[in-house]
């Protein structure tokens, strides 16, 4: 459980680097530091992202409220001086969007397939265990595991994901679900339900006021040549950093002295971001689990839960394989 949430901060981190533009893809090493004299472009947006760093970081050290809120709103102001931020979105005329295009449209011939079963059973666990590994790794920095390390009320929680990835499917939505990102509101002091709801109308009242927040998350586009340009965000990636910085943390908690203990850990915790998925970073660390234990000749250790999950995860990737 500490090397999930200690994973998953590494890969929050991971992805606020690169929307940073600190780091980019490359051929040769899959990824790379960005050469700023060759991409001059860069250039600005990671500046930018390294001053709200700094200024996040220099108010948590001094315990400011909101700090990552506050963070934001200077660091915005700073882009739109440095030209960075736009703000002719801000100009552009706009309406709320329609659900007619998208709600109900479904394409029900496309069930009939029998090739269909395969794909529904890895998104089903593919989206199960990412749920299941972002309450895990959440719910340990928020301190809501009890002293078994099981997290509290997990059906509730589990059934209203699911019931929002039902709903945002008939919406015709992208997947509602539990995100990592939600790190950012434990860090911000969140531990109730009402954190969720005062977040749930805030996305209603960002209807309204969509120019501003496209002009804080919009993103900074950079034309590429040939392809697809590439969008940095410079504001909320410091953000990124700095939950993944202080979701880290507990991996101090691993038994690095066992093996048995330290090894299914280590892999969850590389997993996690070098897959660039929650998912299939805990396949890695609970499959390996009950095969080290077993070869060490520890198998009670093993609960038999996790055999099931293991035996699930394996099957997954023969689902994947198909």
């Amino acid at each position: 459980k500490s090397a999930i949430a200690a994973g998953i901060g590494l890969f929050i981190a991971f992805i606020g680097m690169q929307h940073a533009g600190l780091i980019h893809k490359d051929p040769n090493t899959m990824v790379a530091m960005t050469n700023f004299a060759k991409n001059p472009e860069y250039l600005k947006p990671f500046l930018l992202s390294l001053v709200g760093l700094l200024i996040i970081s220099i108010m948590i050290a001094q315990r400011v409220k909101g700090a990552v809120l506050w963070g934001m709103i200077f660091t915005t102001i700073i882009g739109i001086t440095m030209g960075v931020v736009s703000t002719e979105v801000l100009h552009q005329s706009w309406s709320v969007p329609s659900l007619a295009p998208t709600f109900m449209k479904f394409d029900l011939k496309g069930l009939m397939g029998v090739g269909l079963v395969s794909v529904i059973v890895v998104f089903l666990l593919t989206d199960m265990f990412d749920t299941i590994g972002t309450l895990i790794g959440i719910g340990q920095r928020a301190n809501f595991l009890d002293e078994k390390g099981r997290f509290p009320r997990a059906e509730k929680a589990l059934l209203s994901d699911a019931v929002g990835t039902t709903v945002g499917a008939l919406l015709g939505t992208s997947t509602v679900t539990s995100y990592i990102e939600s790190a950012a509101g434990v860090e911000a002091g969140g531990r109730t339900g009402l954190t969720s709801v005062v977040t749930a109308i805030c996305f209603i009242l960002a209807i309204f006021v969509s120019p501003f927040v496209m002009m804080v998350g919009g993103g900074h586009m950079i034309p590429v040549e040939g392809g697809a340009p590439v969008f940095l965000y410079p504001v909320t990636a410091p953000v990124l950093i700095i939950v993944g910085i202080l979701m880290v943390k507990s991996i101090t908690h691993i038994n690095w002295d066992d093996i048995t203990e330290s090894l299914p850990a280590y892999l969850i915790f590389l997993g996690i971001p070098l897959t660039f998925s929650i998912s299939d970073g805990l396949a890695l660390g609970l499959v390996s689990y009950p095969i080290v234990k077993i070869f060490s000749g520890r198998s009670k250790d093993v609960s038999w839960l996790l055999y099931i999950l293991a035996a699930i995860f394996i099957l997954r990737w023969i689902m994947m394989m198909r």
